[in-house]
């Protein structure tokens, strides 16, 4: 039972970086110009790429009723904290409430799925 919780644990280690990577992926194609900057161009395709490949490794251990809007989620809330914070975007009550919103969802869905799924 240990190798498992191991493996679990390595799952959610591999999910949040797969976040990560969307995150940056996204902020990639905001400085890409369009696809017409090639080193950001690239580096956006890269970090989808890997995501997508990291969480097609997640989805062998969590259910797909997790992995997924984790990773959609977070990466949405990652993607719109950081073009506050960084980028010096607006943020309003309305896009305030949304990211919370995505976050509330994402935590709602994981534990309900939990209890079905036994991770």
């Amino acid at each position: 039972m240990e190798r498992v919780e191991a493996t679990t644990t390595f799952a959610w280690v591999l999910l949040g970086f797969a976040v990560a990577l969307e995150t940056g992926g996204a902020l990639g194609l905001r400085f890409s110009e369009g696809f017409t900057l090639v080193l950001p161009t690239v580096a956006a395709l890269a970090a989808f790429a890997l995501a997508l490949y990291l969480v097609s490794q997640v989805m062998k251990k969590l259910p797909v009723s997790i992995a997924y809007p984790v990773w959609a989620g977070g990466g949405t809330a990652g993607v719109a904290f950081i073009g506050v914070v960084a980028l010096g975007e607006e943020l309003n009550a309305v896009k305030a409430l949304g990211i919370i919103l995505i976050i509330i969802g994402v935590i709602i869905v994981n534990m309900v799925s939990e209890k079905r799924s036994g991770c």
